[in-house]
């Protein structure tokens, strides 16, 4: 399940990616598909670990060569461990929330940022975001060790990345039938990954990943501007040449 948007973000073929906090590499295998070099990095070492056997099994299997993996490694968001300017894209997906010092951390992204690079950043939207507060305090942070610290609002991620330096110019919401999912775990706890209605709609939204028939695509294109439970956030870094 894809949450950026790739032709919008303007992946091309042997662009070195960073996937900062790439969690189990969803995005990473997709770049490494489209030809991209890549690195994925987590701060959680299980992640790091499925990400690395993931990719090796891609690369026994023929999908991706073994040079389009440059690195999966483990690493704090905000010190990255990277010369300024080495790579063309960077993105990060569902992680801001989940860092105390989110500034810190955009800083470190843009700093590793080529001029003239490509940023990518999903975070969960407002108002999925705030009911999901409403119904459980084991949501989110501190009650959830981990969980999510902030709920951000659209012009906040965007003002936070323009005082970064970079120059944001795309945006749209993903996922708008995974809000549902969320309010209902939410409803019963955070953590009853037992209970009959939660098994029920996981079943579908696996069904929906698999299958992608058409009426769940129209029904997403449809109701995600409006309940889309991630934000997408696309930017470039000024100055090199135009991509």
């Amino acid at each position: 399940m894809l949450t950026i948007r790739f032709d919008e973000l303007g992946l091309r073929p042997g662009d070195r990616v960073l996937d900062v906090g790439s969690g189990f590499g969803r995005h990473v295998y997709e770049c490494a598909r489209r030809g991209a070099h890549v690195v994925a990095l987590d701060y959680a070492a299980d992640e790091v670990a499925g990400t690395l056997n993931t990719l090796g099994a891609m690369v026994e299997a023929g999908e991706i060569t073994a040079d389009k993996l440059i690195g999966v490694l483990r690493a704090d968001a905000r010190r990255l461990p990277f010369p300024d300017g080495s790579f063309d894209v960077v993105i990060t997906s569902e992680v801001l929330e989940h860092i105390q010092d989110d500034v810190a951390a955009i800083a470190e992204m843009v700093r590793v940022l080529k001029p003239g690079g490509r940023f990518a950043a999903t975070v969960p939207s407002w108002f999925p975001e705030a009911v999901n507060w409403r119904l459980s305090d084991e949501y989110h942070a501190p009650k959830s060790e981990g969980g999510h610290v902030r709920i951000y609002a659209t012009t906040e991620l965007r003002a936070k990345l323009k005082s970064a330096g970079l120059d944001v110019d795309g945006y749209h919401r993903a996922h708008a039938l995974h809000s549902p999912y969320w309010w209902l775990k939410c409803a019963v706890g955070p953590r009853n990954e037992d209970h009959p209605a939660v098994v029920k709609y996981r079943r579908f939204l696996e069904w929906d990943i698999i299958e992608q028939p058409a009426s769940t695509r129209i029904a997403e294109r449809v109701l995600s501007p409006v309940l889309g439970k991630s934000s997408v956030h696309y930017a470039t870094k000024p100055g090199g040449a135009p991509r």
